[in-house]
């Protein structure tokens, strides 16, 4: 009786070891959960310094190719082309609301 007791402990208690493990996995999932909620939801420092990064080199970009348009215009311009003068005023404008927006470089 003694030893079918003991043999009965023995495996409940493997029994229970799997039951522990297991309610300790049901009583932090909802922390990790949250936590990767949190992750999903927030921007490092590193993806919003990249994301401002693109933004700026789109920026130049679009401004180095306003600067082309305007230099043909000018010159169609100068060769007497009203229409050319028309458009030269509208990106010569256009020109000066992207100029603020992008960071001076620093002189070196």
């Amino acid at each position: 009786m003694h030893r079918a007791a003991l043999i009965f402990l023995a495996s409940t208690s493997c029994l229970l070891a799997g039951c522990l493990g297991t309610v300790a996995d049901v009583v932090t999932a909802p922390v990790k959960v949250a936590g990767k909620a949190v992750d999903l939801a927030t921007t490092s420092q590193s993806e919003a310094d990249e994301k401002r990064g693109r933004e700026i080199r789109r920026r130049e970009e679009r401004l180095g190719k306003l600067e082309r348009e305007y230099a043909k215009e000018l010159d169609d311009c100068n060769d007497g082309d009203r229409r050319a003068c028309e458009k030269a005023t509208a990106t010569y404008a256009e020109i000066q609301q992207i100029l603020p927006t992008i960071p001076a470089e620093p002189e070196r």
